[in-house]
């Protein structure tokens, strides 16, 4: 038999061989098998404990010397900073060189000097007060530089848009001055309010600006008689812009009011900015919230008497009172509630200094007691259009504006007469536009009415 074929019989015997005696003696190889086990178990327990003890390996302990930084590398670095300290102020109209840089911590005759004799420098002291001033020194208090800022006068913008910056910089022992306008930065913010007393009570609670109160105030003036128709719990929610120059909050001027809500008597009446320029507030519907007539001639303003019977304070009689008084400072602006022409302007008896409006469909109004007038008779002036100032001039007591509304002839309470004064309606071709607006609007006055007093912001 050939030898590649003897092998694989020899080992298939071979297996079957070791499988029957496997078969056969299975219990005792089971049995050796678990005390081979063991076997290795006692031998693992008998070498653990040969390992040493932890507890009893020698200990050794090391101490190393902590060597602080070198103080002198330390004063030296302090000593390389140049230190430079800012402080900022508001000129005050009694202001010197020498004492608006020394409000500033500023100890440096050569600056002070140099700006009395600087013409742009000149300005800063000589011009009106409240300019924000903000002086940077070193450390002996000597200017390293100077920047002011200070309102454009905009008289033909009703929101400004622009400041002045003024700026001083020292090179060594010189000084140089540049002036230039820049835009005012325009941050859009949200705030809430609950009426407990008055309008402005509730807004100075909610940090609102007084200039944005009285917007509001104007916006829904048709609406609601803010003399007499506010009631506590009403509520407002607001978006109006926030100005700054340079970052910094500017205390002149007043944002625009971008849009708003006031629930009044459980009533809700909703506004909003549109267009460019000269645009105007529209209700949410894109219905204008300007009417033929503002039911005011001065901006939101104390009445100290209504369209009533009155005693009058000079003929000490009762007496019809044909029109409303206005108390308001002398040289207080009065405007113009509606288009028209002037059909008398100058002294008139008991009115004092008068100007007297003709409006279209039988209409006049009627302006006394001005310290001054700034139209003549037969021009032609737009709602809002400035007609004179606040005075006492005539048969009056104390600084306030008579102010009467006539109709064919007939005295009429103007406050009635502004809320049934006809509507100015959207062009049909920006309703689209309009529409877009609103419901962005609609959003934003919810999430300020959720701000509950506290103004934020929105990007």
């Amino acid at each position: 038999m050939p030898l590649g074929t003897a092998l694989p019989e020899f080992a298939a015997d071979l297996l079957a061989r070791v499988g029957r005696w496997t078969r056969a003696h299975h219990r005792g190889l089971a049995l050796s098998t678990l005390l081979g086990l063991a076997g290795f178990g006692v031998t693992a327990f008998g070498i653990a404990p040969l390992a040493p003890d932890a507890a009893q390996l020698p200990q050794r302990l090391l101490l190393e010397p902590i060597v602080p930084p070198s103080l002198d590398g330390q004063l030296e670095a302090l000593a390389g900073l140049r230190l430079q300290l800012t402080r900022g102020d508001v000129t005050r109209a009694s202001d010197t060189a020498d004492s608006l840089l020394r409000r500033l911590g500023v100890e440096d005759a050569a600056a002070a000097q140099w700006m009395r004799s600087d013409a742009l420098a000149r300005r800063l002291i000589e011009g009106r007060p409240g300019k924000l001033v903000q002086a940077q020194v070193d450390a002996q208090g000597r200017l390293l530089s100077l920047v002011a800022r200070f309102p454009v006068d905009e008289a033909d913008s009703p929101v400004p848009q622009f400041f002045h910056r003024f700026e001083i910089t020292r090179q060594g022992e010189h000084f140089s001055s540049r002036a230039e306008q820049r835009p005012l930065e325009r941050l859009p913010r949200l705030a809430s309010g609950r009426i407990d007393s008055s309008l402005f009570a509730a807004t100075d609670e909610a940090n609102i600006p007084d200039g944005v109160a009285v917007q509001l105030a104007e916006v829904f003036s048709t609406d609601i008689d803010f003399r007499r128709e506010l009631r506590k719990g009403d509520r407002f929610s607001l978006i109006y812009e926030s100005l700054s120059a340079d970052g910094e909050p500017v205390p002149w001027g007043n944002g625009r009011l971008l849009a708003a809500e006031f629930v009044n008597n459980g009533k809700t009446y909703q506004a909003a900015w549109f267009g460019e320029g000269r645009g105007g507030y529209y209700d949410l519907k894109g219905q204008s919230k300007r009417r033929a007539f503002l039911s005011s001639p001065l901006a939101f303003s104390r009445v100290t008497s209504g369209f009533a019977m009155r005693f009058h304070p000079i003929h000490k009689t009762w007496r019809a009172h044909l029109g409303t008084d206005y108390g308001a400072p002398t040289g207080t602006p009065v405007r113009s509630v509606g288009d028209g022409s002037v059909v008398f302007s100058g002294w008139q008896n008991g009115y004092g200094n008068v100007v007297r409006i003709q409006h279209s469909g039988g209409r006049e109004t009627v302006y006394a007691h001005l310290s001054r007038i700034d139209v003549r008779k037969g021009q032609r002036v737009g709602q809002g259009d400035r007609l004179g100032a606040v005075g006492a001039t005539g048969w009056a007591t104390g600084p306030h504006l008579h102010f009467e509304f006539l109709v064919g002839g007939q005295h009429q309470d103007p406050q009635v007469i502004a809320k049934a004064s006809e509507v100015i309606e959207l062009d049909p071709a920006q309703r689209g536009r309009f529409a877009s607006l609103a419901q962005t609007v609609s959003s934003q006055l919810a999430l300020a009415t959720r701000i509950d007093g506290h103004p934020g912001q929105f990007e």
